[in-house]
């Protein structure tokens, strides 16, 4: 069961507990996690984490996160390389 139920989520995460705010923005800025890990743990694409990080970041830590962001391979699990196998977090259930 996941924390955050899909259909009923609202794209800038007002709706969420602060701690699960915090591992997804804590997530979010980890090189070593993937999109797809975000979306496994809590159920949310890309783009409602990129409203999350906007909604709850101050503006110039969310243009420095998008520009660190933008084109890197490790933030999706398709474009990685094929050597990398896990993309899971100590703190990261299941």
């Amino acid at each position: 069961m996941l924390p955050i139920e899909p259909d009923n989520f609202k794209n800038d995460g007002t709706d969420l507990d602060p701690e699960v705010i915090d591992r997804i923005i804590e997530m979010a800025w980890e090189d070593r996690t993937p999109f797809e890990a975000i979306e496994m743990q809590y159920g949310l694409k890309e783009n409602q984490v990129r409203a999350i990080m906007r909604t709850h970041m101050k503006r110039s830590s969310f243009h420095m996160w998008r520009k660190r962001v933008k084109g890197r391979s490790a933030k999706h699990q398709s474009s990685r390389n094929g050597d990398i196998k896990r993309f899971k977090s100590s703190n990261q259930k299941g």
